[in-house]
């Protein structure tokens, strides 16, 4: 039975009738087990390649808690990444639950520690707002969820005497400080740089996706356009209701929520000079005719990989002379770190190539003080000003993926096919800027779509979108008329 836990200003007590009443007459659960979750599989190939790493100690990936919103109100729930990336489990699944790999000879045994459904007479079915059935939904069994995830089970109250042994642990430690702190307590002291190790392996080994990831990335992007093109659609009314930022962004979510999981960031909807603050979230703008929308935004799956695109879109569907020309430029950018993306160059190489036509163009445009060159030297760096950002980072369960990866293996390291990064240059010319021309002040340019490293060149998973001018006009057109 549950604790009996002390009644709030909003509980009322129950009674013995009321008890007897709730817990009768409900069917049975369905006997029949679930089918694996669509990334069980690849979670098996995934854990294999992690005990490889660690022969003869614990493994821990928490999945985290739910973090309050304002008072009694959390956040929607979303695992940490390295759980997902072991067990398979997306959506929301599952809060408090623990996945502890268990050396055993030369390999490890997973372990899934999670809190089970309870009888109906158990008086959590319908008192309990954090795992009760009313309240949440059916929770699954523990054969439930090893037929989901394809590993044993055990109630998380299991977890301590799992765990209370003297062999070398690692756990990795954001999800659940209090569960880090449990273990340090166990183990003896703490251990941060082992923990820090094994955050680091797991990031290193999502650098290359696997066919699963690959195919996973490729239906994000197919969502993410479908997104985008319902914007567009919706141009007309953002614009004629006004605060259409906040229309967009609610555009776009309906679609990620529709499609899969939810955004996979924050969406940034910014128009006219909004665009030029990079990490645009407030949304709170009027669409205008003439303006450009920079529209930066991903569709995360059911599996949580998540898309990350962006483009620039005249409002009345058409550049203006000086928009097209700032447009071109970074396009321009865009192809030439692409050209760069190619397996055993360095991810910097695709930075390099974009920032060179950026810093040319402003040197062609008379806005720099120095000569391209030595603005892309080390002791230059003049044209940051307009694009202060990198070019790429990787892209996968996060958005901003593989982030413990160590910096000769990320920033300093090769492309490898099976990576999946973006490409994203952009030119920034706040309103407020008296160096740039006054026909370009206020205007706001980024193109951005995601790439799989191939055997030979790259691939543009996120190619459903246009990106020349006028196959965005004509795209455009068509679809604010129809």
């Amino acid at each position: 039975m549950s604790e009996q836990r002390p009644l709030s200003n909003r509980q009322t007590q129950f009674s013995d009738a009321f008890r007897s009443f709730i817990t009768s007459h409900w069917a049975p659960y369905d006997p029949q087990l679930p089918a694996p979750t669509a990334g069980a599989h690849a979670a098996a190939q995934h854990r294999e390649k992690l005990s490889k790493h660690f022969p003869g100690e614990r493994i821990v990936l928490p999945a985290g808690g739910l973090k309050v919103r304002n008072n009694d109100c959390d956040y929607r729930f979303r695992p940490h990444t390295a759980f997902t990336w072991a067990t398979g489990l997306g959506t929301d699944r599952e809060p408090d639950a623990v996945l502890v790999m268990e050396p055993t000879g030369d390999h490890h045994e997973a372990m899934l520690f999670f809190h089970p459904r309870v009888p109906r007479t158990d008086e959590e079915f319908y008192a309990d707002s954090r795992y009760g059935e009313m309240w949440v939904g059916q929770r699954e069994s523990l054969e439930e969820m090893t037929a989901l995830c394809g590993v044993r089970t055990d109630p998380i109250q299991a977890l301590s005497q799992a765990i209370d042994t003297k062999i070398p642990t690692r756990v990795v430690r954001d999800p659940d400080p209090d569960l880090a702190t449990k273990i340090d307590v166990w183990r003896g002291g703490s251990t941060e740089q082992a923990d820090a190790e094994l955050a680091q392996v797991v990031s290193e080994l999502r650098l290359i996706k696997d066919d699963f990831e690959i195919a996973q990335m490729r239906q994000a992007c197919e969502a993410t356009a479908a997104g985008f093109r319902a914007v567009v659609a919706e141009l007309p009314n953002a614009v004629a209701k006004g605060r259409g930022e906040r229309w967009v962004e609610g555009i776009f979510g309906l679609h990620a929520r529709h499609r899969g999981n939810a955004v996979g960031y924050d969406t940034i909807a910014a128009a006219g000079d909004h665009a030029n603050t990079l990490h645009w979230i407030r949304n709170d703008g009027d669409l205008r005719n003439g303006d450009l929308l920079l529209l930066d935004a991903g569709v995360e799956l059911d599996s949580l990989f998540t898309a990350d695109v962006t483009r620039t879109l005249p409002i009345n569907g058409r550049f203006t002379p000086a928009q097209r020309t700032i447009y071109q430029a970074v396009l321009e950018a865009q192809r030439a770190g692409m050209d760069a993306a190619r397996p055993g160059a360095k991810f910097s190489d695709v930075h390099q190539a974009a920032i060179k036509v950026i810093a040319r163009k402003l040197e062609e445009w008379g806005l720099l003080p120095v000569s391209a060159e030595e603005s892309l030297s080390p002791a230059g760096g003049q044209h940051r000003r307009w694009m202060v950002h990198g070019t790429s980072h990787h892209l996968g369960l996060d958005v901003h993926d593989c982030a413990q990866a160590r910096r000769e293996v990320y920033r300093e390291g090769e492309l490898a096919p099976g990576m999946i990064i973006t490409v994203e240059p952009g030119l920034y010319f706040k309103a407020t800027d008296l160096l740039v021309p006054e026909e370009f002040r206020g205007i706001g340019v980024r193109i951005e779509d995601d790439i799989l490293i191939t055997e030979d060149s790259c691939e543009i998973l996120s190619s459903q979108l246009p990106r020349e001018p006028d196959a965005i006009e004509a795209w455009m057109n068509e679809l604010m008329i129809s």
